[in-house]
């Protein structure tokens, strides 16, 4: 990669586009593809060969824009808060971002010391609504918290919310975890989450396609969403409503051929309607890091399978629980009728019977058997007797 003070290096091409050029602009990227940096740098420095695929009036703005770009204080700017350019021809750059075609980034800024193309190799998305309620902070939270236990970056967009829950779920593990901004990369935003995203910046990595001082528009938030879902594994969304912001993300995913996950709430919270949408179509139903890892991670990493407690009365012998079974739940019984509900002889039933009444199962009443108190109340409860 050229380094030299000529507009046509590449280092210095790419940031003088990314001042000039929205991020996710599919013409520009063309534009690069097609002409090489070089050239399209020469021609907005120019302004009168203009390139195609653009009406005069929007060419007009973005010579305009390309008359204000000094690329050079721009990287003198991000050295000054510890942040580096990356572009597609650096050794850091993350390969998977190349599946974003024309809407591939020009380059990204980043701020942090680890290299984000090693981390993105085992990254996952956690995102979702910022008016979350306390279950979806604490799902995040702990969700990232297990997924960092295990190796893996946690990739989220810095907002408040679930963003930040999935952030602080990782540091409190130790973990690695990446804020994807939709401003410059020196200009934390929103302003309540300074010092998270300064913290984000000393154990992990904040990244942008913005050039230092710009600011998040509501566009930028939508077309930042496509970062974060070509960059990761898989995504998974811990509640959104059905307009949210977060589900952009889930779809670039999808769209990326990349896993796309979500957590369930309750049917009645409007907040997790956008996710339950998700989960009737595509998406893969998770509630913890292993079952997100099962999906995303290498063949093995499977998640445990899931059984309830297991009962004294589990580990009976099959013939033993037939009899068990075979008892009524409020009387006594002769021996000939429980044979009969167990589907055996009598005296195999009288010598099982026998063994229930040594484990607290059941008691003899006369010449009947009846089950224990215990025994019944376990019933109802789903706890044996001990």
């Amino acid at each position: 990669m050229s380094t030299d003070g000529d507009l046509g290096g590449e280092l210095l091409g790419r940031v003088f586009l990314a001042r000039v050029v929205e991020p996710g602009d599919e013409v520009g990227g063309r534009w690069v593809r097609e002409f090489g940096v070089g050239e399209v740098v020469r021609r907005l420095r120019g302004g009168e060969e203009a390139l195609p695929g653009v009406s005069p009036v929007r060419w007009a703005g973005l010579v305009a824009r390309a008359g204000r770009a000094e690329p050079e204080r721009d990287l003198e700017l991000a050295r000054g808060v510890g942040a580096r350019f990356v572009g597609p021809h650096d050794a850091e750059w993350p390969r998977q971002l190349d599946d974003l075609g024309d809407a591939r980034p020009l380059g990204l800024w980043v701020r942090g010391h680890p290299s984000l193309r090693t981390w993105a190799l085992r990254s996952v998305a956690v995102v979702g609504a910022r008016a979350c309620t306390g279950y979806g902070t604490h799902v995040a939270a702990t969700l990232a918290g297990g997924l960092a236990e295990r190796g893996w970056v946690v990739v989220s967009g810095g907002a408040y919310g679930i963003d930040g829950a999935a952030h602080r779920g990782a540091l409190a593990a130790r973990g690695a975890t990446v804020a994807v901004l939709a401003c410059g990369v020196d200009r934390p935003y929103p302003r309540g989450h300074t010092a998270l995203i300064a913290r984000i910046a000393e154990q992990g990595l904040v990244v942008g396609e913005l050039p230092p001082g710009d600011h998040p528009t509501p566009s930028r938030f939508i077309l930042r969403n496509r970062v974060i879902a070509a960059l990761t594994r898989g995504t998974v969304v811990v509640e959104a409503a059905s307009r949210s912001g977060s589900l952009a993300t889930a779809r670039a995913a999808q769209r990326l051929g990349r896993f796309t996950m979500g957590v369930p709430g309750p049917v009645t919270s409007a907040l997790s309607a956008g996710v339950h949408e998700l989960l009737r179509g595509e998406a893969t139903l998770v509630t913890d890091a292993a079952e997100v890892i099962e999906l995303v991670g290498d063949m093995g990493e499977l998640a445990p399978v899931r059984r309830g407690p297991v009962l004294p009365r589990d580990l009976l012998d099959p013939p033993v629980r037939a009899v068990l079974a075979a008892l009524p739940g409020a009387r006594a019984a002769p021996a000939d009728e429980i044979a009969l509900g167990a589907r055996t002889t009598r005296d195999e039933a009288i010598a099982r019977l026998y063994e229930l009444r040594a484990l607290g199962y059941v008691e003899r009443h006369g010449d009947g058997w009846k089950l224990t108190r215990q025994a019944v109340m376990s019933v109802r409860t789903g706890r044996d007797p001990s």
